[in-house]
């Protein structure tokens, strides 16, 4: 019960990292407010954290819009008064080099893992300042830290958030907030199942994929749930404006 009587946030949690983040911090003692537009897999998330024994809600919001993003925060601080740890992980990714890239898709992508970020966290901010206590948990990558082919406007996005994150941490420490980043490598969510199944020999996609690891296998939601628990907890308070690798050795192995 690591996260006993704490009141966590997280977006996107209807799919992926989000869901598997949400069912360990409900299992860890949390109360979860699942924030995301996609309305069945949230629900299904819910279900699975009340079957556990957990607590939850759902709160149906579009994290690029700033009016939906004012609503939910004031119905949020309304019922759980103390807010305790707040995980943006909503993101989506994009594809091509950057002069394949049209506008619309550019902005897409830097306005969901951007302007989300930025969204959630401002609206949420203030009650943390009041309170002089919390955990943000910001949704990088590890490709922020390093060179791949056709992921410019991802790459950027993710980039953007690992430097927001530590100048966040740089203005809310007075305040005893901390604001950290976790920097996945590839992991297995049902987006990149999509993605390589579409590939026209997806175990050869699979597998290529694999060889970026030293582990020589793909990361699962589970292994960055865990990193996210364990910046949500105590037991990292010590740990500030701080990226955290979980990506199999991708960046520093090779």
């Amino acid at each position: 019960m690591r996260l006993e009587g704490k009141n966590a946030i997280i977006t996107g949690a209807g799919s992926g990292i989000g869901k598997e983040t949400a069912l360990l911090f409900a299992q860890e003692g949390a109360h979860v407010t699942i924030v995301d537009i996609n309305e069945t897999g949230s629900q299904g998330t819910i279900e699975e954290i009340e079957r556990a024994g957990g607590e939850a809600t759902y709160i149906h919001c579009n994290v690029t819009d700033e009016k939906d993003v004012q609503a939910m925060t004031k119905q949020v601080i309304a019922e759980r008064n103390h807010i305790d740890v707040l995980f943006n992980n909503a993101g989506i990714s994009g594809v091509g080099q950057l002069h394949e890239l049209d506008l619309e898709t550019w902005l897409r992508v830097m306005n969901v893992n951007v302007n989300g970020v930025f969204l959630v966290s401002r609206a949420f901010l203030p009650q943390m300042m009041k309170q002089k206590s919390g955990s943000i948990i910001n949704m990088s990558s590890c490709i922020a830290e390093m060179g791949l082919a056709n992921r410019a406007v991802y790459a950027s996005s993710k980039g953007a958030v690992l430097s927001l994150t530590k100048s966040m941490q740089v203005d809310y420490a007075p305040y005893n907030i901390r604001v950290n980043a976790l920097m996945p490598g590839t992991i297995y969510t049902p987006f990149v199942e999509d993605y390589l199944s579409k590939d026209p020999d997806p175990e050869a996609a699979v597998a290529g994929i694999k060889k970026r690891q030293l582990s020589n296998e793909l990361g699962k939601p589970i292994d960055v749930a865990y990193a996210a628990l364990f910046l949500a907890s105590d037991e990292s308070k010590f740990m500030m404006g701080a990226p955290f690798m979980i990506d199999g050795g991708v960046v520093n192995g090779k």
